[in-house]
């Protein structure tokens, strides 16, 4: 019998590619927590997938149902992906490597995406992350019945800023916008606007979740490691660690803002103003994450999705026996000290 107290909080959740497995373990950990509600998600990308399974499978199936949907579309995601050039070869997985480190196909696919788009390569907009999706999704329903409030971000091409779209506005096309690199998959049109990966401008937003949710807590599912142990040298090396502060970069500047918010309210010239002090929290694993460069978001080998699924179920586990009783009280996380300079 679960004994511990009542608690609810909404989740903030990056994008990632197949990192965003390390995501479907923390939420397979999450869900397992009776105790523990869910007011709203905000996702991008692979986050958006993640927290609209989840947001569809409770309201389908309950938590076990929202479970097994996660672990199955991950799994039509990997066989999916069986007959791609995509594959670690011999030699990556003898020297335990999650990169394409040792395979022709990935550089040839740099070098083929940067030479022709999307629309001239792939005419007939082919995608079969559409046929997964309609597998396991039938927004439909999620639009008639879900109960968690879902927001996923975009990134509007024209004007470059940040679309979110909530609730019954989320359908196939809404995810599939909010996945879309520009290199990799056609520019995806919402009602005759162009949108691009939500990870460029809000990676993911965290306004949604302050102006449209009662809970003070937001936990914040970090794929995307925002300190390294030094600088890098080889040209993957600084390409990886360009992209990492590229998706970084929107959340940075929502978390000084909270931020400065959070001060003014503890010097108190906030009061009576209707802000509200938000309480912070973060699962992350940036040691191991550090050591994933960006090929490896396009490995959707099993083995490694487990591995990485695996990862968020312990990260998970070990933040709630240490923090599940701060929820709703204080914030377990310092952003001022992981997010935002010294100066």
């Amino acid at each position: 019998m679960n004994s511990k107290t009542p608690k609810t909080m909404n989740l903030a959740l990056q994008g990632g590619g197949a990192h965003g497995a390390f995501t479907w373990g923390v939420l397979d950990r999450l869900l397992e927590e009776e105790s523990l509600s869910i007011e709203g998600i905000s996702g991008t990308s692979a986050g958006a997938i993640n927290g609209t399974l989840l947001a569809y499978g409770m309201a389908s199936g309950g938590r076990a149902h929202a479970r097994t949907l996660l672990r199955a579309f991950w799994q039509e995601v990997s066989l999916a992906a069986v007959f791609s050039p995509l594959q670690p070869t011999m030699l990556d997985k003898m020297f335990g490597n999650r990169d394409f480190a040792f395979s022709p196909a990935f550089y040839a696919m740099e070098a083929f995406t940067r030479m022709f788009s999307p629309a001239q390569f792939n005419v007939f907009d082919f995608n079969p992350l559409r046929d997964v999706l309609k597998k396991f999704i039938d927004f439909d329903a999620l639009r008639k019945n879900g109960n968690i409030k879902l927001f996923v971000n975009a990134t509007n091409v024209l004007n470059g800023k940040p679309k979110v779209f909530r609730d019954g506005e989320v359908t196939i096309d809404v995810l599939l916008a909010s996945v879309c690199l520009p290199f990799i998959f056609k520019t995806v049109e919402v009602h005759g606007t162009p949108y691009w990966d939500g990870g460029y401008v809000g990676n993911p937003s965290l306004f949604p979740l302050i102006y449209h949710c009662e809970s003070r807590d937001c936990l914040i599912v970090q794929i995307n490691p925002i300190h390294i142990h030094e600088a890098p040298k080889t040209a993957p090396d600084i390409l990886d660690r360009v992209n990492e502060i590229s998706f970084n970069s929107s959340l940075m500047h929502e978390i000084r803002s909270i931020a400065f918010v959070q001060k003014l309210i503890e010097q108190g010239a906030l009061q009576n103003t209707g802000y509200k002090y938000m309480l912070m929290h973060m699962i992350e694993a940036e040691e191991i994450m550090e050591g994933l460069g960006r090929a490896s978001k396009f490995n959707a080998d099993w083995e490694f999705l487990e591995h990485l699924s695996e990862t968020g179920r312990q990260t998970a586990e070990d933040w709630l026996n240490l923090h599940y009783d701060a929820i709703g009280k204080e914030s377990t996380v310092d952003i001022r000290k992981v997010f935002l300079s010294e100066e």
